[in-house]
């Protein structure tokens, strides 16, 4: 279970989210490691934003880095595909491929230079740690949602990404699970020194979570500043 490399993320980007949309996306911020939270109403922008970090979508230009590793830069074309960006990404849907265990899909992500056998047994460890080991082999129809929620937690910790994404994860959970979830990302957040963005519309979660709180409007950045900024 090693942590990340360390290093904040400098995030500058321009895009257009839709093909022929006036709308525009023009935002400029950065996150040291932590949980940086983007807030704001639907529609301004956040998904985008992380899609962008991602390497979902590509930028009309700006720049995105880690660490000092460039991920994208439009002056200098760089574009390193999102395969290749060490990101962890959970999604309100969670994603978990449906033909695969719950073991399978954390180790999915593994890197393939590790022999089947050693990606099981990380994967393991991590379901271990997540509190849903007993689920190892049974697949995703069968968990509930919180245990679906973990295993998308494990998948994303097991790559040791440089940056977590984390867009409305919570959302769909009842308040005692997304406390008991919010835990552990700090945990892991705090031990492996990295910046993750987690988008939210709760405006008390946000309070609870943040280390720092970038709000959107009308995918402009309108404030910038710790928690108290959210009233």
């Amino acid at each position: 279970m090693s942590a990340g490399k360390g290093g904040g993320l400098q995030v500058a980007l321009r895009v257009r989210p839709a093909i022929d949309s006036r709308f525009v996306v023009d935002v400029t911020f950065e996150a040291e490691p932590g949980i940086t939270v983007l807030f704001g109403p639907s529609g301004a922008g956040k998904s985008t934003v992380l899609a962008g970090i991602a390497g979902l979508l590509a930028p009309e230009r700006g720049k995105i880095a880690v660490g000092g590793e460039v991920w994208f830069d439009h002056d200098a074309r760089i574009h390193v595909p999102a395969h290749r960006r060490s990101v962890g990404y959970v999604i309100q849907s969670l994603a978990l491929f449906p033909h695969m265990s719950a073991i399978e899909n954390v180790a999915y992500g593994l890197p393939r230079a590790l022999k089947r056998a050693e990606r099981t047994r990380q994967a393991g460890q991590w379901l271990e740690r997540m509190r849903v080991a007993q689920i190892a082999e049974r697949r995703p129809a069968t968990f509930s949602g919180g245990e679906a929620q973990r295993v998308a937690l494990a998948r994303a910790f097991a790559v040791s990404p440089r940056v977590l994404l984390l867009d409305e994860a919570f959302s769909a959970m009842d308040e005692p699970l997304r406390r008991d979830l919010q835990r552990d990302v700090r945990a892991y957040v705090d031990e492996a020194r990295i910046p993750a963005i987690q988008i939210t519309h709760q405006r008390d979660e946000a309070r609870a979570v943040a280390d720092h709180v970038v709000i959107l409007h009308a995918g402009r950045v309108s404030a910038r500043g710790s928690a108290i900024i959210l009233g």
